[in-house]
Parts: C-alpha cells; structure tokens; sequence
C-alpha cells in the first residue's frame, strides 16, 4: 500500500478538475475532438477523473485498470467498426491511458498508445494540461485518420464532449 498515493487521491477533489481544465479548457477538448473526427471515422472519447474512490484506491486498483473500466461504462467499445478510442486522465496520479477498441489496436498496438500517453504526461509535469490533452486528441487522430479514413455520411456515434467522473 502506497501511503503517498493514497494522501494524494484522499486530498484530491473535483474541484482540481476544474482548476485545471476550467470550461473554456473543457470547450477547447470538445472542438479538438469534433474537428479531428471529421478527418477520420473512429471515435475519440475524453474522460478526466481527480481521484479513484477509497475502495479501489485501498486495493490497489491502477490508472490503467480504472481506464478499462472507464472505457466499459461509456460504452467506446460500441461504435460500427470496433475503432473508438478512450483517452483517460487520473489527476492525482497524473497517468493518461489510452485504450483503444480492438479494430484501431489491432493495427497500432500498445507501443504507439504508450508513447502519446508518455509526451502528455510531460506536458502535464510542466504544468500545460489542456495542451497536452488537445496534443494527445490530434496524434489519436492522425492515426485513426490514416487508418479508418472518414467516410461520407459516417455517424457520429459518441458525444464529443469529455467526460468528468
């Protein structure tokens, strides 16, 4: 048991949130998303959280554990051609995670994943949260873009707004 982390998570509120992605913050990533998602057809979904609950945080449960979960509950998974993707931000431990849908995942794999989540973390220890995050949106993008190109009359499945838990 990590007592640091858990301090962290216990003194951590929605409140953070909100100091570091204030609504034009939030307005600014709900543009990014939309605009990207016209260049391709997956689906990009944001999702920032300030702390796990105290039962999780007690077991141990990860960032990347809770973002499965995340991606389960907003149902990313659920888009015509298996290619949503869910970006995930646990603030007190500042780790983003990326999980992709199996249709985009198959043909990027966890390294590409694993290294846009690295440059927004750098992003993050330097203080810039919305940059890294609108970073993050436009490189998922790119991939999406060069792998499941838009087509006309594509749907959008998803809201384009992100998601604070």
């Amino acid at each position: 048991m990590n007592f640091k982390r858990i301090m962290r998570h216990l003194s951590m509120g929605r409140a953070a949130v909100r100091r570091v992605f204030p609504l034009r913050a939030l307005d600014a990533i709900e543009h990014a998303i939309r605009s990207t998602e016209v260049r391709h057809d997956g689906q990009i979904r944001f999702a920032v959280e300030a702390s796990l609950e105290l039962a999780p945080l007690m077991a141990g449960q990860t960032a990347q554990q809770r973002s499965v979960e995340v991606f389960s509950k907003l149902r990313v998974w659920d888009t015509e051609r298996n290619n949503g993707v869910l970006i995930y931000l646990l603030l007190a431990d500042r780790d983003v995670e990326i999980v992709a849908d199996r249709g985009i995942h198959v043909r990027l794999g966890k390294e590409v994943w694993e290294a846009i989540c690295h440059e927004m973390e750098a992003a993050f220890r330097a203080g810039h949260f919305e940059a890294g995050v609108l970073a993050g949106i436009h490189a998922v993008g790119e991939h999406l873009s060069r792998h499941f190109p838009a087509r006309s009359g594509k749907p959008n499945e998803m809201p384009d707004s992100p998601v604070v838990l």
